[in-house]
């Protein structure tokens, strides 16, 4: 079996739990994404939903739901979301091989003109 198309550490897992439970939404399940906007092109978009819309992708990790939204799903090849518990920085983290750039407040980034061509291309063939 390959490498999974999005990933959650332990810890990420762990605190997604954590939220759904103490917000009594268990049922539900975490909307990921990216969407345009920010400084750098492009934000990720982050979500509790109950359930997948159209077009979404399903994946079950670790008893966590993950829809992933359809709009450039291909810049979201090998991420890892992860989460910290630092002095400086609490919260949810993205790592994302393929960013080329992402901008100084680290809330929005940029794909290589590569990336973004090949992504395009899948959606006019769609």
């Amino acid at each position: 079996m390959g490498k999974p198309f999005v990933s959650l550490t332990p810890i990420a897992i762990e605190n997604l739990k954590k939220l759904l439970a103490d917000n009594d939404m268990a049922s539900h399940g975490l909307r990921f994404g990216v969407q345009g906007g920010g400084c750098s092109g492009y934000s990720y978009l982050m979500e509790f939903e109950e359930a997948a819309q159209d077009g979404d992708t399903t994946f079950h990790i670790d008893g966590v739901p993950l829809y992933l939204a359809p709009l450039k799903r291909d810049f979201l090849q090998g991420v890892v979301i992860d989460y910290v518990d630092e002095l400086m920085e609490t919260g949810f983290k993205i790592h994302n091989p393929n960013v080329e750039r992402a901008c100084g407040c680290g809330e929005s980034f940029d794909i290589p003109e590569g990336v973004a061509a090949t992504q395009a291309d899948s959606e006019a063939l769609a």
